[in-house]
């Protein structure tokens, strides 16, 4: 029997009030979801890197649609019974009441939770200004309360992303965002534990999402620092493409295909398919 959607609302901000840090993967199809929830994780994430490389696209340019990120969620919702939040990236536009319109479409797609960032998709000006980032975080609280179901916003500054290095430029951001109702505050890019530790200080007792991959962190670690809930991007995609890079030059360059010897079994894969 499938979980309503209120159920798995409750169940994912419950992930949140525990003591100790979670980690919340990001799936990038529905079968690496099926295979992520068999593992055993509580709750997924789309990642927005993953969706648009296997569109054949770039990440980050305004390259996806609304409609098909949220359709791409759908799918990711549909093949495994748990929470699911969505990376959606600036929410498809710069207006605070199109970043409320984007909360509404994707609980409408099952969806418990969402992020909104303050990257703008421009590279000429990749930051939104403070005032309005604010006011769009705002604009996706209050379409998140006016659901009948405990919808989570999450509110990123993307400064680290975008090369700049500025952390307290970054914690004033979420702390602004704090203020305005965010219920998890992430600031992707982080360099090192002393940044996830003032990030954590300056907006708790707020949950703090960390981004994996820096050299150096665990999820021990970063749940010592503070860090409430971890999630990893692309980087389980990025991993995927990087054994089929391997592979596929292994049998351009060297007509050979050692790569087989470590590839998951097809009895394997299928076995995490079961009953689809």
């Amino acid at each position: 029997m499938s979980t309503s959607q209120d159920e798995k609302a409750r169940r994912f901000r419950a992930l949140h009030d525990r003591p100790g840090a979670f980690v919340m993967p990001n799936p990038w199809d529905a079968g690496t979801a099926r295979m992520l929830a068999a593992l055993g994780f509580e709750a997924l994430a789309t990642t927005s890197a993953g969706l648009a490389f296997s569109l054949g696209r770039r990440d980050g340019a305004g390259l996806v649609t609304r409609d098909e990120a949220l359709a791409h969620a759908r799918s990711i919702v549909e093949a495994a019974d748990l929470p699911v939040s969505a990376d959606l990236e600036n929410c498809f536009g710069d207006a605070p009441g199109v970043v409320a319109e984007t909360i509404r479409q994707a609980a409408g797609v099952g969806l418990v939770g969402a992020s909104v960032e303050d990257a703008t998709d421009d590279p000429g000006a990749p930051i939104y200004d403070f005032t309005l980032a604010v006011e769009r975080v705002a604009a996706a609280v209050a379409a998140a309360r006016a659901l009948p179901f405990p919808f989570v916003v999450t509110a990123r500054s993307e400064n680290f992303l975008h090369g700049r290095r500025d952390l307290p430029d970054t914690l004033r951001r979420l702390q602004a965002f704090a203020a305005a109702g965010a219920d998890v505050l992430y600031a992707p890019g982080l360099p090192d534990l002393a940044a996830v530790t003032a990030v954590c200080a300056a907006v708790a007792p707020r949950p703090v999402n960390v981004l994996a991959g820096a050299p150096g962190f665990t999820v021990a670690n970063l749940g010592a620092a503070g860090a409430r809930r971890i999630s990893v991007g692309g980087l389980l995609a990025r991993a995927a493409f990087g054994a089929f890079l391997r592979g596929a030059r292994e049998i351009a360059d060297g007509g050979t295909f050692g790569f087989a010897a470590e590839a998951a079994s097809f009895a394997e894969i299928s076995g995490f398919m079961a009953g689809r």
